[in-house]
């Protein structure tokens, strides 16, 4: 299992992009990855740039995938007492 975590902090340069692409090809439909992210997936797409890479790993991510959205307020926040 693959897990990204904070998925999308930075947006992608070339060769981050063709990494990501090459590590979802090899793992698509045969090994288990899982990503967190704060990010909608809707804004993904953007985020990784280049169009037509962004639509190819889009496709390997979303397709087949279960997604569960998280709709609470930061533990964290909550646990250290931070206010905002």
């Amino acid at each position: 299992m693959l897990i990204l975590d904070d998925f999308g902090l930075n947006s992608f340069g070339d060769n981050a992009r063709m990494a990501l692409l090459d590590i979802l090809e090899d793992r698509h439909g045969q090994k288990s990855t899982v990503i967190l992210s704060q990010l909608p997936v809707a804004s993904w797409h953007g985020l990784i740039g280049d169009s037509t890479i962004a639509v190819v790993i889009m496709d390997r991510i979303v397709y087949g995938s279960h997604r569960i959205e998280l709709k609470r307020e930061s533990i964290r926040k909550k646990m250290q007492g931070f206010q905002a």
